[in-house]
């Protein structure tokens, strides 16, 4: 009897779309040497690893060269796993425990709805070499806990962003947000994240970094919830919403690969 893993394409309603995150169903703890492999041997932005705890879920995440403190689109993946697959009831709240904290996703239809920590940035001077690597022009460059966040002018500045990705992947950052405000589809945002420095070059759809953009465009638009789009080749739609300290990411996620690990 193998170990149950699960590819899903998370913030999307759509086979092939949105981000890929591989779901690894344990009976328990395992040596995390093991996981990186696997999350090495998967090659998406994100393997997520869950087993079954008293109080809800252990949760770890791990790009191909390193674990994560936190990933929105693998806890989307992992959540929609545990209803589709049966190990909770449509009406059961997810509870993960995870490195940045207790996590809880809750189902709204066809939607889930992650609840997060808000992780909000303070302006700082760009690290010599930023904007070059990232082909555009700031207008505000953030950093916070994890990322930095670049503000560019227009939509079409974050579209046609072509970033030197050996250069970017020299710099002392784990990620970038690029972000400007949206001029098409009704969304309120539109943004793009860059991580080469750990083994993504453009990661899909980033749940994470909207626990930064809640808090940024709230600053900048006067409002707390919005609708919006991720613009990477394979794009994404996420609702997302402030409260407090805590950020609400609402997704849909889609099964495309259901297998065992031997």
């Amino acid at each position: 009897m193998g170990i149950p893993i699960y590819q899903v394409d998370a913030f999307t309603n759509t086979p092939f779309a949105g981000n890929p995150a591989a779901v690894c169903m344990l009976e328990g703890p395992v040596d995390p040497a093991w996981m990186q492999k696997v999350a090495q041997e998967m090659n998406l932005s994100e393997t997520a690893f869950l087993w079954r705890e008293p109080e809800g879920y252990r949760l770890r995440w791990f790009t191909p060269t390193v674990e994560v403190d936190l990933c929105g689109h693998a806890t989307l993946a992992a959540a929609h796993i545990l209803w589709e697959a049966g190990y909770l009831l449509g009406g059961e709240t997810a509870r993960f425990h995870t490195r940045s904290g207790l996590l809880t996703a809750s189902k709204r239809d066809e939607w889930i709805e992650l609840d997060f920590p808000a992780t909000p940035d303070e302006p700082v001077d760009a690290v010599p070499g930023l904007a070059e690597a990232l082909g555009v022009s700031p207008v505000y460059v953030g950093k916070n806990r994890f990322d930095y966040v670049v503000e560019v002018a227009s939509e079409a500045e974050v579209r046609a962003a072509n970033p030197d990705f050996v250069a970017l992947s020299r710099l002392p950052v784990r990620g970038v947000i690029v972000t400007a405000p949206a001029t098409s589809g009704g969304y309120d945002f539109v943004s793009r994240f860059f991580a080469p420095g750990a083994g993504v070059q453009e990661d899909p759809v980033t749940g994470s970094a909207h626990c930064c953009l809640a808090p940024f465009w709230q600053r900048r638009l006067g409002k707390a919830q919005f609708l919006a789009y991720q613009a990477s080749p394979r794009g994404g739609v996420l609702r997302v919403r402030l409260a407090g300290d805590r950020v609400i990411l609402g997704g849909q996620a889609v099964t495309v690969l259901r297998g065992l690990l031997v």
